[in-house]
């Protein structure tokens, strides 16, 4: 979209508008928008609602603080915020941005030049990222994950001015509204390379900053099983997941494909499967410095560090204010990210075995899968021999097509219906009848079965539990 193109829906808004920021920006470097930011010298209300009515778009205040409106829908090409100028004019609200290549504008109507007094038209040529003052991280220190984010979306380089002024406001990052921080933090682990902009965040001091678990995993050394740290273990594990995000066929094969549409369903808060099992990563191992110990013998153990680290993802999601689902997927696969390892010198599995995998797992199964499989490739120290990772993949695989064989049946039931089992086997129905169904709905996960296979499985049990049914 050029700058004519980005202008153009906007012409009722009137004069004394300015587009602003990223949409400008990005117009500039010829990158997708998907949203744009109008600062307006008067009544945004009012402004708002003409932009509306030209449209048949929606609106609805987004800031009491700021008297912000946001405007979606109807003809609007992508959703609209206008805001009141922070400042007695353009010059002083762009002053108050965070980086130069933000402080730019475009007038709505008129002409068509970029207003950019803080040089950001040659810093976005230049491929840097520069504050456009001193304390813009101290006076808002949630713009250190926008600039984190920036950075890897753009590929640009930020200066070492910019990185030291960030690294100071660091320490101040949960002084402003969580939602804010959760909101940035989705958007990183939304990106195709999160970890990439992870460990921008981690240079600009803003990670450890905002969880302080993982600045403890700094440094930390693991077992011989391992090859990193914990906290390069945690950055790699979220870097593979982002790989099979991107391309599942390479780890699930012909599954491949089943397995990318569930990752792109929508979950919540508007993250995907597969963003939300990138931000599962991040914290899967965050009370490794907590329950870190050594044995006598030298061997480094982080005994219980799933359950406690579902412990502190909780706290931090529920902070964060995060949605229930996004919050119960996340802290779900933190507490179970063991447990397909631990499947891998059991195989091979039975049934029942499969179904409470299955059934543990059930919030987000695929995304736990597929952490499972990361954690496991980022586990590649000298004790890690390749044939250990290909049983768990091997296994993985199986795992993940019984999940989707269940997850393309629907909801198993009986051939038989109960009640007629129950006269079918001469016994009043009873609790018995709930396990002998269960053992049914098992025995299915394998494919469907008939009802001469459900009658036998049926009596079976019967000759092995006599004492659970009541009298004929």
């Amino acid at each position: 979209m050029t700058i004519e193109q980005l202008r153009a829906p906007l012409s009722a808004v009137g004069a004394g508008a300015w587009i602003v920021g990223g949409s400008v920006r990005d117009a500039i470097a010829g990158r997708p928008i998907t949203d744009i930011d109008i600062a307006i010298d008067g009544d945004a209300a009012a402004a708002a609602a003409r932009l509306a009515r030209a449209h048949k778009a929606h609106r609805f205040p987004l800031s009491s603080e700021f008297g912000a409106w946001r405007l979606s829908g109807g003809t609007l090409p992508v959703q609209i915020d206008i805001t009141p100028l922070q400042g007695a004019d353009l010059v002083s609200d762009l002053a108050l941005r965070d980086l130069t290549v933000n402080a730019m504008a475009v007038a709505v109507t008129g002409a068509d030049e970029v207003i950019d007094p803080h040089g950001g038209l040659a810093d976005l040529a230049a491929g840097r990222l520069r504050m456009v003052a001193p304390d813009a991280f101290t006076r808002d220190p949630v713009r250190i994950l926008r600039v984190a984010r920036i950075a890897e979306q753009l590929g640009c380089a930020i200066t070492l001015e910019t990185i030291s002024a960030a690294r100071a406001a660091a320490p101040g990052i949960w002084s402003k509204a969580s939602e804010r921080l959760r909101d940035e933090l989705y958007r990183i682990v939304a990106l195709p390379r999160a970890w990439q902009a992870i460990l921008q965040l981690d240079a600009l001091g803003g990670l450890g900053a905002m969880i302080p678990e993982l600045e403890a995993c700094r440094d930390l050394d693991q077992s011989d099983y391992h090859h990193k740290d914990v906290l390069g273990h945690t950055i790699e594990v979220v870097e593979h997941i982002c790989e099979i995000r991107d391309d599942p066929e390479t780890i699930f094969r012909e599954h491949g494909h089943a397995v990318a549409e569930v990752l792109r369903e929508g979950l919540a808060d508007d993250l995907s499967r597969g963003e939300v099992c990138a931000l599962s990563g991040l914290l899967h191992d965050m009370a490794k410095p907590a329950t870190r110990d050594q044995l006598p013998n030298g061997r480094v153990t982080f005994f219980a560090h799933d359950r406690v680290g579902a412990q502190q993802a909780d706290q931090l999601l529920t902070h964060l204010h995060a949605a229930h689902r996004v919050h119960d997927a996340v802290v779900m696969c933190v507490a179970q990210h063991l447990q397909l390892g631990f499947l891998v010198h059991r195989q091979p599995l039975s049934l029942r075995t499969i179904d409470r995998y299955l059934q543990a797992t059930a919030r987000a199964p695929v995304e736990m899968i597929v952490l499972s499989v990361a954690d496991r490739l980022a586990t590649r120290g000298p004790r890690s021999a390749q044939n250990q990772i290909d049983r768990h993949l091997d296994l993985a695989r199986q795992m993940m097509q019984a999940y989707l064989k269940v997850r393309a049946r629907g909801v198993i039931s009986s051939p038989i219906p109960g009640d007629v089992l129950a006269t079918r086997l001469g016994h009043a129905p009873g609790p018995w009848l709930g396990e002998v169904l269960e053992v049914i709905r098992i025995a299915q996960l394998a494919g469907p079965i008939t009802e001469q296979r459900a009658l036998r499985l049926a009596e079976q049990w019967m000759r092995a539990h006599p004492d659970r049914i009541g009298a004929r």
